[in-house]
This record gives C-alpha cells, structure tokens and sequence, in this order.
C-alpha cells in the first residue's frame, strides 16, 4: 500500500529534522514564545488542526496548560483585506509581520514547498527573527532553502504528504508535550 510505503520512508528520512523541530518547538514555548502556521488548502486545515491540538490537547487523559499557537489560515477578515489591500502572496505575511515576534516560531505547511504566500510569510519569519520549520515535499521547493528545519516528505504525491505531515504533526504536539510535562526525553525517537 503506498500510504505505508510513504510512512515508512518518511520515518527513515525525516526522524532526524522530526526531532530538531520538536526540540525547536520546545524551546519556543519554554521561552513563552508562540507558534504560528500556515498554509493553503489541506495545509491550511493542518494548520488549524495542528494549533487546536496544542492548545487544548490531553496527554495520557491528563490535561496541561494550553500553548500559544495561531493558525494564520482562519482569520477571514484578515486573510481577505490582506488580500484584497496587498494581495495573496501578502496574506500571511502581513499577519507575521504583526504577530512574530523574535524567538517565536513559524510552521510552514507546503506539499510543494513553492507556495508563493507561505514562501513570503517565511522570508518575514526570518527577518523577524522567528525560527521557521517547514513541512514540506516535492524535493521540498523554495521553502527549502527558508526554513531553519526542513521536513521533506519523500514522495510527490499530494495525498500521501499530507498525510505524512498531519502525522508529524501529531507527533510534533505529543513529543512536545511529553518533553514540557511529562519531562520523558526517552520520547525523542521516531
């Protein structure tokens, strides 16, 4: 089945960037930063799916404080006078350029990594002084090159990256969440 065989590979290559970003999102939070996402499409879903789960996720039926994250996908009035004032490629960015503060962190979602306005919200990210971790496949495009912490899912099918991503991403809340409360660094392995 090609689902497996996605995960599979991707276990293999991406466990290393798998767990730097997972310790970069740690210590974003640990310093009382936030994280912001975004992402178009599916990758804006995962954007909105991935900041409900660390804010209000439950941890072995345990609840924790939640974590300041902000899906910059959800905001309508934002995203379209953004767009209508700067244009898409700018719907993001505008919204980073307000709310990325240095030592914040930027998710960046792209199954191609040649998303134009994602591509331009990480630019900023990096001006700023946010640390960016991208979710990214295709080879991983131009957010590649942007993103501190490159998460390229080894494959070009859409279906099967994203797939892969939200499972990272739920990884991402759970390791996270183990190495902030629950303190078990053993967790550190994909």
């Amino acid at each position: 089945m090609a689902s497996a065989r996605v995960a599979e590979a991707t276990s293999t290559a991406c466990s290393d960037t798998i767990v730097e970003a997972v310790q970069a999102v740690t210590a974003t939070f640990k310093r009382g930063g936030k994280l912001l996402l975004c992402g178009n499409g599916g990758s804006a879903a995962d954007c909105q799916h991935l900041a409900a789960e660390f804010i209000t996720w439950a941890t072995d039926g345990q609840r924790r404080p939640g974590l300041k994250a902000i899906a910059l996908t959800t905001d309508t009035s934002i995203l379209t006078a953004a767009g209508n004032d700067f244009g898409i490629d700018h719907i993001f960015r505008v919204q980073v350029d307000a709310l990325g503060e240095p030592g914040d962190l930027l998710l960046a979602i792209s199954t191609s990594g040649n998303s134009q306005n994602v591509i331009v919200a990480a630019e900023t990210a990096r001006k700023k002084g946010l640390k960016v971790v991208g979710l990214l496949g295709m080879g991983g495009g131009k957010l590649a090159g942007l993103a501190d912490i490159p998460i390229i899912i080894p494959d070009n099918d859409v279906m099967h990256i994203q797939e892969a991503h939200i499972a990272i991403g739920h990884v991402l809340c759970r390791m996270v969440c183990d190495l902030m409360w629950v303190g078990r660094k053993e967790n550190l392995s994909v």
